[in-house]
């Protein structure tokens, strides 16, 4: 096994027992950028050179018998919306030529502080507007969607060209390319990690979260990230947490949530098929299986987008008035619209939230957390702009991906993508989890307990380097 193949989980094992050098993690992984972004373009921009030298100050600490935590010597790439001092923040977008942060985003920093090193940005749909990320090609097939907006993080972790990485979620931007991508993704609860340096693309649906090999992973990132700042307004004051899963959980008893509707409406059959199998699993595993209906489900799309059109164009009012020729002509036509939405249809959507978060927190007074696919369908080949469902019904691509999950956005609630197996065209399928607000700890545990009945997770079939490490 190469050092870049290991999970985030399992290099920090290797590394605190000596076993492993930051020095070799982290040149395995640049090795492997080299090796594959050529083919599935996930970075904007690759830092190896600063890389190089912080796992080096990584390897020295670690001959001092100093550990900053699990985080500590392993690379990580950072969505090209977070900033990171001294280094662009471009978006993936011509809008942004010659920026360069002044300072590290919260997340950035905190990362730091936990010892990871950063190897590089990755691409983005253009301000995170967008479901397919068009630079980037899937990981298990360059012809079909990366997913978006987080594309390029999702696929530089299914290929290997990092151990882990961040991305941002606004109506499923984590979720969806970890789902096309076979990783894990975490969208945590609204305000549990701060959003301070990150470029928002709708303020009051932003996340940021860890996309991830395994649940484990996901759940060591979030325990580095999590906490109070009150540089973001919507920060939430709350203890640390340890969201460590137990090793081997128990599930003995935990409701789990089966939508009688809406989630698996118009879905592929392959993946309700996969989804369910999943759901059964978790019953055997001594979980108890509870129908759910998931309520307002007319209202979903009226509200996610009566939100978020507004609120990108606020946000980019100046740059689209005075460089509109310089966004790509999808996204400036969504910012172009958003001018035309009034005050009182953002008003109603925002009363609409309230409502539907109210009868989310009633659901789940009687479940623990509730199961569902993660995307109605695997990745479309690139320039697909439509799906035609068996009942004749014609959807848009970047509808169909958001739909399922742009719920947990609206209402603020904890999402976690697992994958859950793959296609007859081999493609990856992942499983939805949603959960109580701050309840990741539930979610990861359930995630967790499901993934150690599975098969060890292999990486995107690319071609691979050679410099063997132990396995684990």
């Amino acid at each position: 096994m190469q050092p870049y193949e290991l999970s985030l989980a399992a290099a920090a094992r290797q590394i605190r027992a000596r076993r492993l050098s930051p020095v070799e993690l982290v040149d395995s992984v640049l090795d492997r950028i080299e090796q594959v972004d050529p083919q599935v373009r996930a970075y904007v921009a690759v830092t190896a050179e600063q890389a190089r030298g912080a796992a080096r100050e990584a390897e020295r600490e670690a001959a001092r018998g100093v550990f900053r935590g699990p985080l500590h010597g392993v690379p990580a790439g950072l969505k090209d919306l977070i900033d990171v001092a001294g280094t662009p923040t471009t978006a993936s977008s011509r809008v942004r030529a010659g920026h360069r942060a002044a300072a590290d985003s919260t997340v950035a920093a905190r990362l730091r502080a936990a010892g990871a090193v950063l190897v590089g940005k990755t691409h983005t749909h253009e301000f995170a507007y967008g479901l397919t990320t068009p630079q980037t090609g899937n990981a298990w097939d360059g012809g079909r969607v990366a997913g978006g907006s987080s594309g390029g993080s999702a696929v530089a972790v299914a290929a290997g060209a990092a151990t882990f990485a961040l991305g941002t979620d606004t109506g499923g931007s984590i979720r969806v390319p970890a789902a096309l991508n076979g990783v894990v993704g975490l969208k945590p609860t609204y305000g549990l990690v701060p959003r301070h340096g990150i470029t928002s693309l709708s303020w009051s649906l932003d996340h940021v979260g860890p996309i991830t090999r395994t649940v484990e992973d996901a759940a060591l990132v979030l325990t580095a990230l999590a906490g109070h700042d009150p540089r973001d307004p919507a920060s939430v004051d709350r203890p640390a947490v340890d969201h460590r899963p137990e090793q081997e959980p128990d599930l003995t008893g935990v409701r789990v949530g089966v939508p009688g509707n809406y989630y698996f409406d118009h879905v592929d059959a392959e993946v309700a098929a996969a989804v369910r199998r999943a759901v059964a699993q978790l019953e055997a595993l001594g979980t108890r299986l509870v129908e759910v209906d998931i309520p307002m489900t007319r209202y979903i799309q009226a509200i996610q987008w009566g939100l978020m059109v507004p609120e990108a164009t606020a946000y980019h009012e100046r740059t689209l008035r005075t460089v509109p020729e310089l966004y790509q002509a999808d996204v400036r036509i969504l910012l172009e619209a958003g001018e035309l939405m009034g005050a009182g249809d953002y008003l109603r959507a925002q009363r609409a939230r309230t409502l539907m978060r109210g009868e989310w927190n009633r659901i789940l007074e009687e479940v623990d957390v509730i199961a569902a696919p993660a995307v109605p369908m695997t990745a479309v080949r690139v320039g697909q702009e439509t799906a035609t469902w068996p009942d004749g019904t014609t959807e848009q691509v970047s509808d169909a991906y958001v739909r399922l999950s742009s719920p947990a956005n609206i209402t603020g609630l904890p999402a976690l993508s697992v994958p859950v197996g793959h296609d007859t065209a081999g493609l990856p399928i992942g499983m939805q989890l949603l959960g109580r607000p701050f309840d990741e700890r539930t979610l990861l545990r359930v995630g967790h307990a499901y993934e150690r009945t599975q098969p060890a997770r292999v990486l995107a079939p690319l071609a691979a380097p050679a410099t063997p490490v132990a396995p684990e």
